[in-house]
């Protein structure tokens, strides 16, 4: 463990020039008494370590010293291969970049260990975009990562409805959700999301901006589209559903949360082993389309609309089979 510690923090400092025991702290998850004592024992092993002290100080490397991947396991060299994705990084424009780094990486590795990008491809293979969908990367999302890169102010032509949008904005982020790239950007005082290939045309600046180092896009992104989610399921409907019903639905609701929330606010079951749930819906055409696909495992309380059409499905799938097939059609 400690071995593992002292190595990440050599290369924090590599990556970093200079850092605090308070910043190595919490990097590494330790107390800075810790941090004390691991910098004791690098230095008694060699390692070229200095402290610089005042305000500005903190701790650092001298002379350019630098580690080699001599340290890593084989679990640990065939995960880093596996970490790329090379499929974005190309829709990205890095994949030239990708193959050079992972071409200075083999080369770093001791011989043992140099068929590991070869066992990684053999083994597993990471296919992000969802099915059904094109594959090719939208037509301006190298420019627009080119500009996230770089921190350079975007101008963005973008379909919203049946119109177009003029909009300037800091880019901050990219993110790629389900075989969909979005961008994340600063837009006055208030952040914006845009969905990459709905952008017509976006014209990178030579201005730069100063970006927002406190800005965690990870955590930007999950809150965002959890309200994205709550937001879109503004109706409410009602159903009685057995175990088997149940059990079907948990595939059939668009989030996570709408399955476990019901279940979680359900009384107790009816004598026939029924649950009644009221369950957030995009609308009720929607919640029609989903819930149709239960059949007779689903009886639907409310709203009398979606009853009522549950009740003419039912009547219609019943006349449909009341007599036995013709002759011809079997």
């Amino acid at each position: 463990m400690r071995a593992s510690r002292l190595i990440s923090l050599v290369l924090l400092l590599q990556s970093r020039e200079t850092m605090t025991a308070a910043e190595l702290a919490r990097e590494l998850e330790v107390s800075e008494r810790t941090v004390y004592r691991d910098v004791l024992a690098l230095s008694a092993a060699g390692v070229p370590v200095y402290a610089d002290r005042g305000r500005a100080g903190g701790y650092r490397l001298l002379g350019g010293y630098r580690t080699r991947l001599t340290g890593l396991s084989r679990d640990e060299a065939e995960a880093l291969f596996l970490a790329g994705l090379p499929g974005p990084a190309g829709d990205m424009g890095l994949a030239d970049s990708v193959a050079a780094a992972e071409l200075k990486v083999l080369a770093a590795l001791p011989p043992s260990l140099r068929d590991a990008p070869a066992r990684t491809g053999q083994r597993f293979h990471l296919d992000v975009p969802g099915w059904f969908r094109e594959t090719a990367p939208p037509p301006a999302l190298a420019e627009l990562a080119r500009a996230v890169w770089r921190d350079l102010m975007v101008e963005l032509r973008y379909r919203r409805g049946d119109r177009e949008v003029t909009r300037t904005l800091a880019p901050y982020g990219l993110v790629l959700k389900n075989g969909v790239w979005y961008l994340v950007g600063r837009v006055g005082d208030g952040w914006r999301t845009y969905r990459v290939d709905r952008v017509v045309s976006a014209e990178v600046s030579a201005d730069g901006f100063d970006r927002d180092e406190d800005f965690d896009l990870g955590a930007y992104w999950r809150e965002q589209a959890g309200a994205f989610l709550r937001e879109l399921l503004r109706e409410r409907v009602t159903v009685r559903l057995g175990p088997a019903g149940l059990r079907a639905l948990r595939h059939l609701v668009d989030a996570p949360f709408v399955y476990t929330e019901a279940v979680d606010a359900a009384g107790p079951p009816d004598e026939q082993g029924r649950l009644v749930l009221r369950l957030p819906v995009e609308s009720v055409d929607v919640a029609y389309t989903q819930l149709l696909a239960l059949g007779p495992e689903v009886e639907v309380l409310a709203p009398p609309r979606l009853r009522a059409r549950f009740a003419e499905a039912a009547r219609r799938a019943a006349a449909l089979y009341t007599d036995p097939p013709a002759d011809g059609q079997r």
